[in-house]
């Protein structure tokens, strides 16, 4: 495409993916291609480091645990709120509902209506809640996930706009999918708005469900003392991470429109969070400042196998073989998302040794998800 500057970047864990490989760095000058952004827009992680360590919950059934957290958070593509949560919850409805006032998102037809029943859902794929230890064994907490529905309809509306575009131009494309937005026109800065909308939503969403799990964890570790009292957790560290969006930033001495679809902000000193399969390490980061890479680091395992691939190659008990001494949901409903069907995430880290450094390696003890 003749607007990238300087260069693509791609990331030790790309793979497959709609208008461009997951794991993709694309700066660009005077346009934007909305499916290489993607349709999970704002897609990302948080983590929480808490006080505990696993000798305080040793010894308490992890079941307890999953299952208030699964309670708390509607899981599963489809799956939203009945009623909101508190004031938190609350809050951040409003917060959003006054900026979608703001830039004339609430009457707009590829807006979703039920909105505010989907904040502080999980959704299902890859998209996961966990509990983890680190190297010294202190309790995270760490969850994956982005701007669910209402973030899908924004995108593939923005899609199907930049394709009747370029048609109407007789622009000539290699691809459908690498139809683009113009800068300076109506529908660029209507997309530009509604991303960071859905961005901002996709942030809010994991912070809303990240209270939700800190609650699951006090109400859990309470029910299990014996004599009632303990001590609620402690929010010592929280990092929130976008690794679907689009953001300005300045590369090789000119300001581009960065999208990084899969990819992580690795700017030097910036913390980063990097999950690996379900059943396997993550990692918490912090980025090197690497100009070749445009700053950017992977942000997973990546996919080795397609989902009907893996369902094809792989059983229910290989995945319990997988999952041995973590706290799940035993069902078929998750063999495609097994850890073989994953990019092994030791050599995807090895591999990006110059853009990120190491801060700590998360196993997981408790994994919960969508079918």
């Amino acid at each position: 495409m003749p607007f990238i500057h300087p260069h693509l970047a791609l990331m030790p864990d790309a793979h497959l993916g709609k208008g461009a490989t997951v794991g993709s760095v694309i700066p660009t000058l005077g346009a934007i291609i909305p499916a290489a952004v993607g349709v999970d827009i704002g897609c990302g992680m948080i983590a929480v480091r808490t006080q505990f360590r696993s000798s305080d919950i040793a010894g308490i059934p992890l079941r307890g645990l999953r299952e208030r957290i699964e309670r708390a958070i509607p899981l599963s593509a489809g799956n939203y709120n009945t009623e909101h949560f508190g004031k938190h919850t609350e809050d951040r409805v409003n917060a959003l509902g006054q900026k979608a006032d703001e830039i004339g998102l609430s009457g707009k037809g590829h807006f979703a209506t039920n909105w505010d029943m989907q904040l502080g859902t999980l959704g299902s794929g890859n998209h996961f809640i966990e509990v983890s230890l680190d190297e010294d064994d202190t309790v995270w907490l760490f969850l994956h996930s982005g701007s669910r529905g209402v973030g899908n309809k924004i995108a593939q509306h923005h899609i199907k706009v930049a394709q009747d575009l370029c048609r109407k131009w007789w622009i000539d494309l290699p691809h459908p999918d690498l139809a683009y937005l113009v800068e300076g026109t109506e529908e660029f800065w209507a997309y530009i708005s509604e991303l960071r909308w859905a961005q901002e939503f996709a942030l809010l969403n994991r912070e809303e469900m990240m209270d939700r799990v800190v609650a699951s964890f006090d109400d859990w570790l309470g029910a299990s003392s014996a004599h009632g009292s303990f001590a609620e957790l402690e929010r010592l560290e929280e990092i929130n991470c976008h690794h679907n969006y689009t953001t300005k930033e300045q590369h090789w001495g000119k300001e581009v429109w960065l999208s990084r679809k899969g990819a992580i902000d690795a700017s030097e000193g910036t913390p980063g969070l990097i999950p690996g399969s379900m059943g396997t390490r993550s990692y918490v980061v912090v980025g090197k400042g690497n100009a070749l890479s445009l700053n950017s680091s992977p942000h997973g395992a990546g996919r080795e196998y397609s989902r009907s691939k893996a369902r094809k190659t792989f059983t229910a008990e290989d995945l319990r073989t997988a999952m041995v001494g973590i706290e799940y949901r035993d069902t078929d409903a998750f063999i495609d998302e097994i850890p073989a069907a994953y990019k092994d995430i030791d050599v995807v880290m090895e591999d990006a040794k110059d853009l990120v450094e190491i801060r700590h390696t998360l196993r997981q003890i408790v994994n919960v998800k969508g079918d």
